[in-house]
């Protein structure tokens, strides 16, 4: 598995879509949100999680990528942490970065997501770099990047009973869905359907 090439998915050669400037436009939403939270420590809908879990686990996984893709050998020491801790792995380091005063993680995480795109955007599109169970390009990280920001965001709307307005950013999100899609089904162990379909 470790040969495969963005998960198998179908992604676009360039970034004509603007998929980085959603990114962006995605974290600085949130950004203006989790800025007027003074508490930090409300639960969101993610059990075991709160506000500052959730921005800890963006921070934290903007750094694994920022590192994947500048020191690939480096990384590996990630993916080997990963694979002894299993399950809990995320978990763990979400753990740690709530524990941060919440200026210090907010700090971190606006650091280490406009780094992590602006280090995306300087590399060729197709450049691949090691990621989990496969090795992927900033053609794929960025719409997760953006898919991530985005799920973990809507957990702090829902917590702090803000209304996520939706935009035109989703369509990168329901695109990683279709191209997904057999992915999906193969990690569940179950037939893809041949039935077509779209979003």
């Amino acid at each position: 598995m470790a040969h495969m090439l963005n998960y198998n998915l179908a992604v676009p050669d360039v970034d004509d879509a603007g998929v980085l400037s959603a990114l962006v436009a995605e974290g600085d939403e949130l950004d203006v949100l989790v800025r007027a939270v003074d508490d930090w420590s409300i639960p969101t809908p993610a059990p075991g999680w709160t506000v500052a879990h959730q921005i800890a686990h963006l921070a934290w996984a903007d750094a694994n990528a920022l590192s994947a893709l500048r020191t690939p050998d480096a990384f590996g020491a990630e993916l080997r942490r990963a694979e002894a801790e299993g399950s809990g792995y995320a978990d763990k380091a979400a753990a740690a970065g709530a524990a941060k005063p919440r200026s210090v993680l907010l700090d971190e995480w606006r650091a280490g997501r406009a780094e992590l795109a602006a280090a995306l955007r300087d590399t060729p599109w197709d450049h691949a770099f090691p990621w989990y169970m496969s090795k992927v390009t900033p053609a794929l990280m960025a719409p997760l990047r953006l898919m991530e920001t985005w799920t973990h965001g809507q957990d702090v709307f829902d917590a702090v009973g803000v209304a996520h307005r939706p935009t035109d950013r989703l369509q990168h999100v329901a695109s990683l869905g279709v191209l997904g899609r057999a992915l999906s089904f193969a990690a569940v162990g179950l037939p893809e359907p041949a039935d077509p379909f779209r979003v």
